[in-house]
């Protein structure tokens, strides 16, 4: 016997106890010993055998130190396969989550029950691969074709109730999983219950699987797991037990082998290490109770909320009470959306509106604060007069941070006189909904505030990702580069609507054009301005067409026209007819006679130079590692996720090919593509970015 299974015999009923903390992972241990234990349980003549998990939960799932390494037997697919064979009544008692594997377990098991707040799923779609240990086959007999797709291709997470309504738990009681389980097992022995192999139900009723298929496949913007999943339930449907669990084998293995799978497993694992600094442990944060939110518009609102959301009461300091009055009728607005989605209740609601935010126009009211984020104006002198008043006012200790998104977080800290407390904390607008964190770090911040921005983020449950100071930091610098890529390709002869449907189709939520007239073109126009005045280099292409739009009160969606109209709706994208002649007119200004583009030329010269510029950011230090910068492209900027983002991207095309084309797009225009030197070295060394970020971590 294992150690990682614990073994019992309570006169005729033999429990198996997983105590592989702190998830009670599918590890190599724990499926040896579940067979063990159940030989054994066999050999001891016991009639029923009662499976728990010690400590927080039953198996959560796959063990994902086994990730990438070659299987040992038994796999789990044949640990399930030997539960339900037992000739012993077999039961789960579910607690914490049974996902993945978990659920694949105990779907092998003949009975089910779980305590109130358990919660099952098979999230492995969001991973690459699809349930191979029998789920697309089991799930479907007992809960039905269509609940069994919708669980299988989200990959989401149904409390108990719900999956007893499904016919996934036999029944939900309060209290211990072992002490419910052994009443429970008692009750089905006194009852002569008989066996029951989820394998011997009758194969469910198929529905459409190719209209499924084409659906889910959309949704997916092209991820193919959840899609490939569909055709795995339909041979439930369709074939004998053992011959469906031999299909759902050859999909799985199908997916393994697949580069969307490698990004899955590269943005799982670089989530779980962005947050992770070796230069904060050991660090201890300031305190973070209250904070103050200086600016109440979108952003500001959008900040205030999420911090009354994460248990943080607010100061909201505006110009004016009639400014304050209405951000607080924004925030009340967003908390209107969580109370609506049963994230809180009209209680909490009452309470975080009337007495965890308070309202103020002075700064006097911040001088308790812990934390003060200003989210006014992206403009320098406003900033700086901001802080300028924060530190006449915050208490020694304080946390004064900005929310800038491109301007110098030094220049604004030497305004102060404490520059060791100055941070950047650039949110991502909606701020209570998008999960980005860029954390800046300037030349004099202090360690304890950098640990203090990651407790922040933290708590607010965001992605946090640390970057240096520059123009627009990690996400818009590389923002900045990718779109001019866009626009140069535009003023060449390709059209804002053929480079957006090119990018949706390469799996990004939004294309560049769309994007820009959902963030509002004002925005954009003003950081031309700005670069203008402070002199573009005379070898940089540049275009007005842009300006000419937003000169005419075009800003976007919230005006109704920009790229697109949406005077049928924001969702109704229609081309502007406007947008065309301005570009002919661009171009003919300039001299250019425009030329055909491919889709695939599209995509690959718009990725070349997000990964061109990435290296750049990599290679200067503004981002630590590789992964900070996918990180900050996936939870940011809409980047598809199971392309792992762009240098993952970039590792798996190829560097050396992606330099090649980089030179050979030089010849035309060498000053936009300079290829990076950190990208040249590493095609010189043989090397990729995957290998520095392995060294990051070594």
């Amino acid at each position: 016997m294992t150690d990682a299974i614990g073994y019992e015999l309570d006169g005729d009923i033999a429990i198996l106890k997983a105590q592989n903390p702190p998830v009670n992972a599918l590890g190599h241990a724990v499926r040896v010993g579940l067979v063990n234990g159940l030989e054994r349980a066999e050999r001891d003549g016991a009639k029923a055998v009662l499976i728990y998990g010690d400590g927080s939960t039953y198996f959560a799932g796959a063990d994902i130190r086994e990730f990438g390494q070659a299987p040992r037997e038994p796999g789990l697919p044949e640990v399930c396969d030997r539960i339900e064979a037992s000739p012993l009544l077999v039961v789960s008692a579910m607690h914490g989550t049974a996902l993945g594997g978990g659920l694949e377990l105990a779907l092998s098991t003949h009975y089910r029950i779980a305590v109130p707040s358990a919660k099952v799923g098979l999230p492995e779609v969001l991973l690459g691969i699809l349930p191979g240990a029998g789920g697309t086959q089991r799930l479907p007999r007992v809960a039905g074709v269509e609940a069994a797709l919708d669980l299988i291709t989200t990959g989401r997470h149904v409390r108990a109730d719900e999956a007893m309504k499904l016919g996934i738990i036999d029944r939900i009681e309060a209290g211990e999983p072992r002490e419910i389980g052994m009443a429970y097992v008692r009750d089905l022995l006194d009852a002569n219950a008989p066996r029951r192999p989820v394998s011997e139900m009758p194969s469910p009723e198929p529905v459409d699987f190719d209209a499924v298929y084409d659906a889910v496949l959309k949704k997916g913007r092209g991820q193919i797991s959840p899609a490939t999943a569909v055709r795995a339930v339909q041979a439930a449907t369709e074939l004998p037990f053992e011959q469906g669990i031999a299909r759902e084998r050859e999909l799985f293995m199908e997916l393994m082998n697949t580069d969307q799978r490698l990004g899955l497993i590269h943005a799982f694992f670089s989530e779980r290490a962005v947050g992770k600094l070796p230069e904060l442990k050991g660090v201890e944060t300031r305190p973070l109770n209250a904070i103050g939110v200086i600016g109440g518009g979108t952003m500001g609102a959008g900040i205030a909320t999420a911090a009354l959301l994460s248990g943080l009461s607010v100061t909201m300091l505006e110009m004016s009470p009639e400014a304050a009055e209405a951000a607080k009728g924004r925030i009340s607005g967003n908390l209107q959306g969580a109370l609506k989605r049963g994230k809180i209740n009209r209680e909490k609601f009452e309470t975080l509106t009337e007495k965890a935010l308070s309202l103020a126009t002075d700064y006097a009211a911040l001088k308790d604060a812990d934390l003060v984020i200003e989210a006014v104006f992206e403009e320098m002198e406003v900033k700086k007069k901001v802080f300028t008043q924060l530190d006449a006012v915050c208490k020694p200790g304080a946390v004064l941070a900005t929310n800038t998104s491109y301007l110098d977080v030094n220049e604004i800290a030497a305004v102060t006189s404490r520059p060791a407390d100055v941070i950047g904390l650039h949110f991502f607008s909606p701020a209570h909904v998008m999960k980005l964190l860029e954390i800046v770090v300037a030349d004099k911040t202090s360690p304890d505030v950098v640990a203090t921005g990651f407790a922040l983020g933290k708590r607010l449950r965001k992605i946090s990702v640390r970057a240096g100071v520059c123009d627009g930091f990690i996400g818009n610098r590389i923002l900045s580069t990718y779109r001019t890529c866009a626009d140069h390709m535009i003023l060449d002869g390709a059209s804002p609507y053929q480079i957006d449907a090119a990018l949706e189709a390469f799996g990004f939520a939004m294309g560049p054009f769309a994007v820009a007239d959902l963030a509002g073109l004002d925005i954009g126009y003003a950081v031309r301005k700005r670069k203008r005045a402070e002199g573009l280099d005379p070898r940089a292409r540049d275009s007005s067409y842009a300006d000419k739009l937003c000169e005419d009160g075009h800003f976007g969606q919230k005006t109704g026209k920009g790229y697109y109209d949406y005077g049928a709706g924001p969702k109704a994208r229609v081309p502007n007819p406007d947008v065309l002649p301005l570009i002919a007119a661009e171009r003919a200004a300039q001299g250019i006679t425009p030329r055909e583009f491919s889709d695939e030329e599209i995509v690959r010269r718009y990725m070349a130079s997000m990964v061109n510029e990435a290296a750049k950011v990599v290679g200067e230090g503004i981002a630590r590692r590789p992964l900070d910068v996918d990180m900050t492209l996936l939870f940011g900027y809409g980047f598809p996720r199971y392309r792992g983002g762009p240098l993952k991207w970039a590792d798996l095309e190829g560097l050396s090919d992606l330099l090649a084309d980089i030179r050979s797009w030089a010849e035309e225009d060498p000053y936009f593509w300079q290829p990076a030197p950190l990208l040249e070295e590493l095609v010189a060394e043989g090397r990729n970015f995957d290998d520095l970020n392995k060294e990051a971590a070594s």
